[in-house]
């Protein structure tokens, strides 16, 4: 990476950072499908295994396509150091684990991905880290909850599925004063228009499977902190068990990254479009976009937020026979459980992402029959409000 890396703008970043060329000069980087790699000698092989020589040594513990990756992330999230995994959850579980051994505390936001909740409510207590959830919209919360073991913070702002809003830097604020970690999942806002790390959180994480490839092709995930933290936490967790994100991956990764700035544009502005579109008409009960001025945390989102997003949480007055009907007539929209995407989808999570919780948990959550998830993609918006307004008509 070259000394100039931070000065640039994102948009450069995503198109030139971390590129490590081969002798062969090539303008697309490279893929390096290879498992291991070969030592002149005997003593160089014993060099690199010592870390006396810099040097790639086995493709789960790095290979020169994922570094790249790893790089540009860096470069883009303003990290010391990365590493980029085979999934999202893959991510999320090594971040959380990794630290953590038995008596130790986790405090988390209710408002998680199922999985992430399963992680945190389910896993972890089974090799005796205890956790406690909690309404994370209130900082009194989490200075309720805080234990003398309390070690991880662990929160996902704006929140899936109905992008509820937390203070980063007043739980990161909270966290360093008991010597605590606060990692952030940060997916929903993409690293341009929120960057965790700046308000003070100590670790981020993310599915690269959205945005970052956005495209619909490839799993990945991607864990980013300071050096000292990976090297001492992540590293060991990482080498062993063997989460590692493939070589193919990585570079489908790196070219989605080049053209981030331009589909999370076309979508944020896709996406304020159609919620306000949605605000106005009778079948919608109530619609959450951090873009709006009724947002319930408007405040919070203008001090760590530079754009609202490219989803919106809406909820049809009739419920899932609504929502279905809803779902059913969409042409342009597809159904989906994914998000981030070139397409947009859209999702009933009651049903599908959040089935796995309780009736009250996800009354709690405020995932209604008739909650909706909608991830905006790339086609022209007025298509896009067309094909909507068919379908709330024959949602009605």
């Amino acid at each position: 990476m070259t000394n100039n890396t931070r000065d640039w703008k994102p948009a450069t970043q995503l198109v030139h950072s971390g590129v490590l060329r081969s002798e062969f000069g090539e303008t697309a980087e490279a893929m390096f499908l290879t498992q291991g790699y070969v030592y002149e000698t005997a003593e160089s092989a014993e060099a690199r295994f010592k870390g006396e020589t810099p040097g790639f040594i086995y493709s789960r513990y790095a290979n020169p396509t994922v570094d790249m990756f790893e790089k540009r992330m860096c470069a883009l999230e303003g990290a010391e150091d990365a590493r980029a995994l085979a999934s999202g959850m893959a991510a999320v579980t090594a971040a959380i684990l990794c630290s953590l051994k038995a008596g130790d505390h986790i405090v988390a936001a209710r408002a998680l991905f199922g999985s992430c909740r399963w992680v945190v409510e389910t896993l972890a207590p089974r090799y005796g880290i205890e956790a406690t959830l909690v309404d994370g919209r209130d900082i009194a919360n989490w200075e309720k909850a805080v234990q003398p073991n309390t070690k991880v913070f662990f929160l996902e702002s704006p929140t899936n599925p109905t992008l509820e809003v937390v203070d980063i830097a007043a739980v990161a604020a909270l966290a360093n004063s008991i010597g605590a970690r606060l990692i952030v999942d940060n997916v929903f806002a993409t690293p341009l228009l929120q960057k965790p790390l700046e308000l003070g959180a100590h670790v981020v994480v993310y599915s690269a499977t959205k945005h970052i490839d956005g495209q619909g092709r490839c799993l990945g995930g991607v864990i980013l902190s300071d050096k000292q933290w990976i090297d001492e936490n992540l590293h060991d967790y990482f080498r062993h068990t063997g989460p590692s994100l493939s070589p193919f991956n990585a570079w489908t990764l790196l070219k989605g990254l080049e053209t981030l700035p331009l589909r999370v544009r076309q979508q944020s502005e896709s996406a304020a479009k159609v919620a306000d579109f949605l605000a106005g008409r009778p079948e919608v009960a109530r619609v959450i976009y951090p873009g709006r001025a009724d947002h319930p945390q408007a405040d919070i989102i203008k001090k760590q937020m530079k754009g609202g997003s490219t989803l919106i949480c809406f909820e049809l007055k009739g419920g899932k026979k609504s929502a279905f009907a809803f779902e059913n007539a969409l042409d342009v929209v597809l159904i989906s459980n994914n998000l981030g995407d070139s397409k947009s989808l859209i999702t009933h999570p009651a049903t599908t992402t959040h089935k796995n919780l309780t009736d009250e948990a996800r009354a709690e959550l405020g995932i209604g029959d008739g909650t909706l998830r909608l991830s905006l993609g790339l086609e022209d918006t007025d298509d896009l409000l067309k094909d909507i307004d068919r379908a709330l008509k024959a949602a009605a």
